[in-house]
């Protein structure tokens, strides 16, 4: 029995594809499945249902795919704490972040990271948060950035900052003309949602819940519709589609300024000129909540058995080096 083993039935567990499962592992299906059937021999156990449309794991099977997670992970571990002898900060960090995060944290953040340690780069991957969880327990990903609440998988947690929702309105609409908007204004607008799967939909949902569910647009009634991405979304907010909730650091610097300048102009006040010319208006006009303010803390979590303790201190210091403007800092 080998650990190379090892790491073979998890990934095929994992896909539950015997093809998936080599590409994981970067090796070839023939070479993997010789790899397996040796293990299975050895332990005179089946570990894997072969079908012919999916690979299912017995129930013995997952009991030993479980404790094969457990020994690479103790395997990574020494290797880890022969590094920390050397250099606590040497060598990559993989960090996950969810889709809604990662265009607005990870440039200065990686900027930030490479400046502060540049001895351990940062080996990042966007996805939705269900999925980084689960490449944690695997260990695929030392620590991801997630925004709460998400199900509890008895990982050490950092709240990092709090962070306001802001309302984008398209720049012709009646709501743009206003300082700041309620959630009982926007109840009766057409909203744009991200698709099932990120949890920043969900956070829209708890402001605006009735449209959780599709609806004929009667009266009072709008309908909801679904993006890929918030980048996405605001293009359609901008052709005047409907309006939609934007966390703060998705909120781009040049839109406030233009709104800052436009109010200044609207008092008499001479608009900003860059390079000759006054600037062009945005299609988007971004408000603030009045009253009680929508927002969502974002956390940096990772397993409790990851022994780089000096690296989670770093990417934390480098994560609060960055501007965040608009965010209530946690430490």
């Amino acid at each position: 029995m080998t650990l190379t083993e090892l790491k073979y039935i998890v990934a095929v567990a994992r896909e539950k594809h015997f093809g998936k499962g080599a590409d994981a592992c970067h090796v070839s299906q023939p070479t993997l499945s010789v790899a397996i059937k040796k293990l299975e021999e050895e332990l005179q156990v089946k570990l894997f249902e072969r079908n012919a449309n999916e690979i299912t794991v017995t129930p013995l099977g997952e009991e030993i795919v479980r404790q094969a997670q457990s020994v690479l992970e103790q395997a990574d571990n020494i290797r880890e704490i022969a590094k920390r002898g050397k250099d606590p900060l040497a060598g990559p960090l993989r960090l996950g972040v969810i889709y809604t995060i990662g265009p607005y944290l990870l440039p200065d953040l990686v900027r930030q990271a490479i400046a502060m340690t540049p001895q351990m780069p940062l080996m990042l991957q966007e996805n939705f948060t269900v999925k980084l969880l689960e490449e944690l327990r695997t260990g695929e990903i030392d620590c991801a950035i997630l925004a709460e609440p998400f199900p509890d998988a008895n990982l050490a947690i950092a709240p990092l900052y709090d962070e306001p929702f802001m309302a984008a309105v398209p720049s012709g609409h009646p709501l743009a003309a206003l300082k700041g908007v309620t959630a009982e204004e926007l109840k009766k607008e057409t909203m744009l949602l991200l698709g099932t799967g990120h949890c920043f939909r969900d956070h829209v949902l708890e402001v605006c819940p009735e449209f959780a569910r599709f609806s004929s647009s009667t009266e009072g009634i709008r309908k909801s519709f679904e993006g890929s991405s918030l980048e996405t979304i605001k293009h359609m907010v901008a052709a005047g589609m409907g309006i939609t909730l934007v966390p703060r650091l998705g909120v781009p610097k040049e839109a406030l300024l233009e709104q800052a300048a436009a109010r200044k102009t609207a008092k008499g006040k001479a608009a900003p000129v860059r390079n000759g010319a006054a600037e062009q208006p945005s299609f988007i006009k971004y408000l603030p909540f009045e009253g009680e303010v929508p927002s969502r803390r974002v956390v940096l979590a990772w397993r409790r058995s990851f022994t780089r303790y000096e690296a989670i201190a770093a990417l934390r210091n480098a994560i609060y080096a960055c501007e965040l403007p608009g965010v209530n800092r946690l430490s």
